[in-house]
């Protein structure tokens, strides 16, 4: 007699092979853009402790210096226009990563993922470590600090559209909105871990906030080059199914009379010439002219220029403000990434059950436009206040964020125009991405100089920038929106 499976391993041989290696894939495309995300934070972190009031510091008994404003800042950053060089070094790397953006997803479709994430994460890891180094080569040269964020911003390119792709090729479209949602919250993760590994040396050895978290990033480089499946086929697995019978409204062709509510049309029945050129890389006018590209493009533009606006800045804010030490003011910031975590998943399962990526992408940057002038009003005024509306803001904030960059831009690269062509994907999505990137760049830039003029101006141009970003949305918003009237059937990602 067969004695019976212990729970364990009844649990394991629940899950099929396919299932396994989604599982796999998963779990490895959410640790390198941890990785990602974690060595880029460490810099907004150590802003606070480059600059402080040192009047407020004590000042060691060997240190003879008659200069009591600025003996315990970082050169170049002791002077007055320090906000403003803050602001160059990060717009250093996010310029480069905008424009770098536009060509990685170029290049992540005609180069093998595993080698272009790999090279990239070590070189990552180097050029984040190199900035560490800064410190303990007595660097105090602007130019070093500017050089290496660009290099840095460059060579960061590699992730986004390479993992989007990997996890495109593993997954259709069925709860989509739900997986990747979940998924995307690495960068939340990588956020807080970026901040906590950064503040446990901020404050005594701040070129350590660097160089932990670049062997951390070199670390998963290696990883992925021993470990990362591209595609299912390469492992023999069962590849997704991207479209059904039914389309949601957003997503069809707009080839009739109808626009993009025409009639959906089976897999099956696509011609054989269209599987001729499945594996043709498409080209950048080509990704351009699929349905939605450009509307979501541009809304995350000012959508991302919120989200990096607080990702380099609000530290400083919250130590500015609230009078926190720089430990404990980016402790405080990790919350506005919790709430970010949230507030991507519910937006994911929210358009899954709706249909409704525009909409619901609309709905949580109209919501975020009030929430961000309330927490810049009442948001220091006492522990609790600042804890629920950080959570609050983070959440309305990087949920479209999330959803645009992930579910949305899998989606569009999977587009039924493009009859199967899975090697559009890392093209949209860099050029989604590389779009928003651009915003990216802006929003710190404008953050360093307006705020000499005081932070109120800071929150009525991101509020702004939020409205933008809903406005650009208004067309699919309105089609979605007949769709659920009657023109078209809805269907429901769950």
């Amino acid at each position: 007699m067969r004695s019976s499976l212990a729970p364990g391993i009844h649990l394991i041989t629940s899950f099929s092979r396919d299932s396994w290696y989604r599982s796999f894939t998963l779990f490895l495309t959410f640790l390198f853009y941890t990785a990602y995300h974690l060595s880029r934070k460490p810099i907004s972190i150590v802003k606070s402790e480059l600059h402080r009031n040192c009047s407020t510091v004590i000042r060691p008994v060997d240190l003879n210096i008659t200069d009591n404003a600025t003996w315990c800042d970082w050169a170049p950053f002791d002077q007055d226009n320090y906000k403003t060089l803050f602001g160059a070094l990060d717009n250093s790397f996010l310029v480069a990563y905008a424009i770098g953006m536009f060509f990685s997803g170029i290049f992540g479709e005609r180069l093998p993922l595993r080698y272009y994430l790999s090279i990239g994460m070590l070189l990552s890891g180097l050029f984040t470590c190199l900035f560490g180094l800064g410190y303990y080569w007595n660097i105090h040269s602007i130019w070093y600090y500017a050089f290496i964020q660009a290099m840095n911003g460059l060579v960061q390119t590699t992730g986004w559209p390479a993992v989007v792709a990997c996890v495109g090729n593993w997954f259709g479209k069925g709860k989509r909105g739900f997986i990747m949602g979940v998924w995307n919250s690495h960068t939340s993760v990588g956020n807080i871990l970026g901040s906590l590994i950064a503040g446990v040396f901020v404050s005594s050895a701040w070129g350590m906030s660097f160089i932990v978290p670049g062997l951390i990033i070199a670390s998963t480089g290696i990883l992925c080059f021993f470990f990362l499946v591209e595609k299912p086929e390469d492992v023999n697995c069962t590849s997704p199914q991207h479209h059904s019978a039914e389309q949601e409204p957003l997503l069809r062709s707009s080839s009739t009379s109808e626009g993009i509510f025409n009639s959906p049309s089976p897999i099956s029945a696509e011609s054989s010439e269209g599987a001729e050129d499945h594996t043709q890389a498409i080209s950048f006018y080509g990704a351009l002219t699929i349905p939605g590209v450009i509307e979501f493009s541009l809304c995350l533009l000012f959508a991302k220029l919120v989200s990096y606006t607080f990702l380099y800045w609000l530290p400083l804010y919250i130590s500015n403000v609230a009078h926190f030490e720089a430990k404990e003011a980016g402790d405080m910031s990790t919350l506005f990434d919790v709430g970010g975590i949230l507030g991507g998943i519910t937006a994911g399962l929210v358009s899954d059950y709706s249909g409704g990526r525009a909409t619901t992408c609309c709905v949580m940057l109209l919501a975020a436009a009030p929430m961000l002038f309330l927490y810049n009003l009442i948001g220091q005024r006492s522990l609790g206040t600042t804890v629920g509306m950080l959570l609050v803001c983070g959440g309305l904030v990087n949920g479209p964020y999330a959803l645009i960059t992930t579910a949305v831009s899998a989606d569009l690269g999977t587009h039924e125009s493009l009859r199967g062509n899975s090697r559009a994907l890392s093209t949209v999505t860099a050029i989604i991405d590389g779009t928003g990137s651009v915003g990216a760049a802006l929003g710190p830039l404008l953050a360093g100089l307006i705020s000499p003029s005081g932070w109120n101006n800071v929150f009525y141009m991101l509020i702004s920038a939020d409205l933008l970003a809903c406005l650009f949305l208004s067309r699919l918003v309105y089609k979605e929106v007949q769709g659920w009237c009657g023109h078209a059937p809805r269907t429901r990602g769950l």
